[in-house]
């Protein structure tokens, strides 16, 4: 699938996949539900939900078997191109390959720091903004986005099949 269409599809799930509220018991739901699907699938992640703020406050963690200590570093940096863009990390690196540019050469930002890679998503409440994030590490970038959409649809009540990335062909 064309990176614009990709693109299309990302700014969609973000124009609609955000809260009127969201609290402690919210992040909780969510959480369980990315570990539902993540223990069904066998999936071996990092699932991590926090508001922003410094520091930020942490909400739900989880670590399957089979992660390593840098799933949690991945979390940390596609965190915070979240909180810095406030857009979700894999459409700001898909804008990037689109435009055939690294992260550190449109940004000036230092890579150890920021991962424009998929699975950090904003956490928006309607009329107030961008508070946290949900992330997932440990599947391929697409996956890992894939994933995190579906608990949001799950928890917004959104149809999962309008809102998912398609395979790529």
């Amino acid at each position: 699938m064309p990176i614009a269409e990709d693109l299309a599809i990302i700014a969609r799930q973000e124009a609609e996949l955000r809260f009127t509220s969201f609290d402690y018991d919210t992040a909780w739901r969510l959480g369980l539900s990315l570990r539902d699907l993540a223990t069904t699938r066998k999936h071996s992640i990092v699932i991590d939900i926090r508001r922003f703020g410094d520091p930020y406050q942490p909400l739900f963690y989880t670590a399957f078997p089979g992660t390593t200590p840098d799933n949690p570093r991945w979390v940390q940096r596609k965190c915070n191109i979240v909180s810095r863009f406030h857009r979700s990390s894999y459409a700001i690196g898909l804008s990037l390959e689109q435009t055939n540019r690294t992260f550190n050469d449109r940004y000036n930002l230092p890579d150890a720091d920021y991962a424009a890679h998929g699975g950090c998503f904003p956490i928006h409440i309607a009329g107030t903004g961008i508070i946290g994030s949900v992330t997932v590490s440990g599947l391929a970038q697409r996956e890992d986005h894939n994933l995190v959409v579906e608990a949001l649809c799950l928890e917004l009540k959104h149809d999962v099949a309008s809102l998912r990335l398609p395979n790529p062909s």
